[in-house]
């Protein structure tokens, strides 16, 4: 099973990769944590969001196979302890698809990425800046792992 993380932007500052690899590099082998990072559409003079929406959206669903789990970060989503994500993550292992976690662009996803989506999960109701929404979810996968695994990692 592998978990990814599909994201709207590329080139992301030093602190963000560092970051994102420390916790991505913590995972498991039999629980990898990989990135896939889709071009953001150009916003140039009065955009055509919508549409610069659907074209990231078919991106991102390009890089889904039919047989994955999605799981698509919204801020109107349910909020997960992080007790909860380890529940998930369990049980995601036992099922043993890959789960796949849609992080948008600037102006979010788009309805065909929520529709495709199996669950809407919100990180907080706090507009979260979509590099640091990387990090915040490898880190909070590898601490539902370490849950998992009775690691000394978590300390609630």
């Amino acid at each position: 099973m592998k978990l990814r993380l599909i994201c709207v932007g590329q080139k992301m500052p030093d602190w963000v990769s560092t970051g994102y690899n420390d916790y991505a590099r913590r995972m498991p082998p039999e629980l990898p944590l990989e990135l896939t990072e889709i071009a953001m559409a150009h916003r140039g003079k009065n955009p055509d969001i919508p549409r610069l929406m659907q074209r990231e959206s078919d991106a991102i669903l390009a890089s889904v196979a039919p047989r994955d789990r999605v799981i698509a970060l919204e801020v109107g989503g349910r909020p997960w302890s992080t007790e909860k994500l380890a529940s998930h993550l369990e049980s995601w292992q036992q099922d043993g698809q890959d789960v796949c976690f849609l992080v948008g662009g600037p102006d979010g996803l788009a309805d065909a990425c929520r529709q495709r989506a199996d669950q809407q999960w919100s990180l907080s109701p706090l507009t979260l800046p979509h590099p640091l929404v990387r990090i915040v979810l490898a880190e909070q996968l590898y601490r539902a792992w370490s849950i998992t695994r009775n690691h000394p990692y978590h300390r609630a």
